[in-house]
Formats: structure tokens, C-alpha cells, sequence
């Protein structure tokens, strides 16, 4: 599988930063749309993810690089080195959590409501960012065989590109963006509900992901750890119980309080 998309001698252009900026723009195009139906203005929005962008990437990074410490104090300028990978989704979620937490109070919107435009558009987006990881060569799963791939009724690319230094693997980078493309789906569903309320979209994305990152971690092989623990999976089990406090805390409400539809934008609770 060649991990470049375009090569113009003096500058590679890689798959993997080719499918994260579809990601991006797709995403980034959708809480638009959205964020536009509560007459958030569009300066608002476009501000936001000038810099959620760069600092959701940065975060993705260091997280991933505080793992590999042994190796990258060792190779300081591999760090930089993004287009080869190495890009850890939860660094970039708490990163672009701290943000959007800092721009929303600091201009007096609803955070709440901008998590739940934004969780939406991020299961998208992790659903087309895992295709960058396959044409990496990462983000696999244990080692199978051909009969087993063939199986799943796999397209044959995959099959091929889950062919590895001569052994097969199982294709977790594809049972993620499937599982994340089917909460993408769902979440759409829910936003349409009358009596959605505010941080039912949040709520939904942290046990949907985290549960399902929790399970398909246990397959992968290039996991980082913390001692004999994977930490995606610490964070996921952390994850879901957040989402269990927000499900917990709604059903205390009447059902027409704090709707999605109709919360207050200013100066709103997170």
C-alpha cells in the first residue's frame, strides 16, 4: 500500500494528511449547517476552527508523543513528522474540548450546544480519518488469515492492504469508522427528536465511541499503554461514565426542559 498521495519531488503529500483534511473540511462544513439553523453567526464558527484545527492537531500529537517518549527524546525532529502518522484521536478531542470550553465562554455561547453540534460532525470526521491510518499501514488489529478476511466480504484493496510485511490482520481501523459512520447516522436521528435535549448529543458520542473504542483497542497491536493498561481504553471506560452522569442528570429533568431546539445561545450553563 504506497502511504503517498502525491509526490512533487521536493514536497510529498501523504494519504493520511489527505484523508484527516476531508475530515475536516466535511465535518467542518456540517457544524456549519448546523450551527447556522440557531443563527449562530458564521464569523463565530469560522473563528472557532481556525484555531480548534491546529489545536486539536497539536494535542493529537503530544498525546501521542508523551507515549513514545524513549523513542522521540531520542529524535527530536520526528516529531514534527505528522504526515507519517502518529496522531492519538483522544489528544485531539481534550484538546479541542479545552478550546471550544475557553471561545465559548469568552464570547457568552452555549458550550453545551456547541459540543453537540461539534460530536456530530467529529464521528463523521473519525469515520473518514481512519482511512488515512489503512493507506498508513496502522491502526490494525491481531494477525488472521486470508480465509478469515475473506469472510467479512472484504473488498479486495483491503484485503490486500491488510497484508502486512507478509502477515495478514484483522482491519480494525475498519470496524472504527464503521462503528463511528453508524453513530454519525444515529446521532442524526436523535438531533431530529422534538424532545432532544442539550448535552443528549454529548452524552450520546462519549458511550457510543467509548464503547466501541474500548472494545475494537482490545484488537489493536500499536496501542499506547500505561504499564500493562491501554490507555484508550482507560480513557474510554472514563469516557462512558461521563456520558452515564449526563443520561443520569436529564432524566431528573421534565421532558420539555433544556430542549436542543430551543436553549438559549447567551451566557447558557455548560
Amino acid at each position: 500500500m504506497d502511504a503517498i498521495f502525491l509526490d512533487l519531488g521536493i514536497i510529498q503529500i501523504y494519504w493520511y494528511s489527505v484523508f484527516i483534511f476531508i475530515a475536516l473540511l466535511v465535518g467542518g462544513t456540517l457544524a456549519l449547517k448546523e450551527a447556522k439553523k440557531f443563527q449562530i453567526p458564521e464569523d463565530f464558527m469560522i473563528n472557532m476552527f481556525f484555531y480548534l484545527v491546529p489545536i486539536a492537531i497539536i494535542g493529537a500529537r503530544l498525546y501521542f508523543v508523551l507515549f513514545h517518549l524513549d523513542y522521540y527524546s531520542n529524535n527530536i525532529s520526528d516529531i514534527f513528522k505528522i504526515w507519517e502518522g502518529g496522531l492519538a484521536i483522544h489528544g485531539g478531542v481534550i484538546a479541542g474540548l479545552l478550546w471550544i470550553l475557553f471561545y465559548t465562554k469568552k464570547n457568552g455561547i452555549s458550550t453545551i450546544k456547541i459540543l453537540d453540534i461539534a460530536v456530530v460532525s467529529l464521528l463523521l470526521g473519525q469515520a473518514i480519518g481512519r482511512w488515512g491510518n489503512f493507506l498508513n499501514g496502522e491502526a490494525y488489529g491481531p494477525a488472521t488469515t486470508l480465509s478469515f478476511l475473506e469472510s467479512l466480504h472484504l473488498p479486495q484493496f483491503i484485503i490486500d492492504g491488510m497484508n502486512i510485511n507478509g502477515v495478514y490482520h484483522q482491519p480494525t481501523f475498519l470496524y472504527e469508522s464503521i462503528w463511528c459512520l453508524v453513530g454519525f447516522i444515529i446521532s442524526l436521528i436523535i438531533r431530529r427528536n422534538q424532545y432532544c435535549k442539550n448535552g443528549t448529543l454529548v452524552s450520546f458520542y462519549l458511550i457510543w465511541y467509548g464503547t466501541g473504542r474500548f472494545f475494537i483497542e482490545g484488537l489493536r497491536t500499536d496501542s499506547l499503554m500505561l504499564g500493562s493498561f491501554k490507555i484508550a481504553q482507560i480513557v474510554s471506560v472514563v469516557m462512558i461514565l461521563i456520558g452515564i452522569i449526563i443520561v443520569i442528570k436529564h432524566r431528573k429533568e421534565t421532558k420539555l426542559d433544556n430542549l436542543y431546539r430551543e436553549g438559549n445561545l447567551i451566557n447558557e450553563n455548560l
